[in-house]
């Protein structure tokens, strides 16, 4: 797509994990990936994104992740541990029924917005309905912002271009809970993103308001 605007009847912006425990001051890992949201302007920036698609008259998607129960049983008798098993066992980020695993108000869906089915690891697409709903949709355009930017970020953008979609990464638009993580995001990007924008870029690409 390289210099051209987005289709806006072909594009949508996937927000990922804009909880509450994420994305707003006092949530259980907000000052985890503080460092490097304050380094990207992650903040500032999903506030010149956000609205901008949605006057472009982009689809906003919403990718969340799986909501812990608050009874601690989520992986009972699971076979194999996963990471997120293991960093949520402190913490219980995410957790149904509570403040943090509510959507931040300035960055979580509005009306009109389609909120897919929690991924449970970090591929917004394994067992979730992303496909299908963004098919049904004609959507082939993917721009990714939110969080984090070397796990959910990357695993959903990877296996998105897998299946035929044009991927775009906003690596201003992200965060991580390291500095060596937007290193890894930034070194893995080019292997299967179409583009990596800066914010300020993307901008320039989407078209005037629908």
């Amino acid at each position: 797509m390289s210099n051209n605007e987005y289709d806006a009847s072909h594009t949508a912006l996937l927000i990922v994990d804009p909880y509450n425990d994420f994305m707003t001051e006092g949530g259980k890992l907000f000052e985890a990936i503080k460092e490097t949201a304050d380094a990207t302007n992650m903040f500032a920036n999903l506030r010149k994104i956000i609205p901008a698609a949605r006057a472009a008259g982009f689809k906003v998607v919403i990718v969340p992740h799986h909501r812990s129960d608050p009874h601690g049983h989520d992986y009972d008798d699971w076979k194999h541990v996963n990471m997120f098993q293991e960093a949520n066992k402190p913490v219980k980020a995410f957790e149904a029924g509570t403040w943090g695993g509510e959507f931040n108000p300035e960055f979580g869906p509005l009306e009109g917005d389609v909120v897919v089915k929690e991924h449970w690891a970090q591929n917004g697409f394994a067992n979730t309905d992303l496909d299908m709903q963004l098919k049904q949709r004609r959507i082939e355009n993917l721009i990714f912002v939110g969080l984090v930017a070397n796990s959910c970020i990357e695993s959903t953008a990877r296996y998105g271009m897998e299946l035929g979609y044009h991927v775009t990464l906003v690596k201003d638009g992200t965060a991580a809970f390291s500095q060596d993580g937007m290193k890894a995001a930034a070194t893995n990007g080019p292997m299967f993103a179409h583009a990596i924008l800066s914010t300020e870029e993307l901008l320039e690409r989407i078209p005037a308001a629908a």
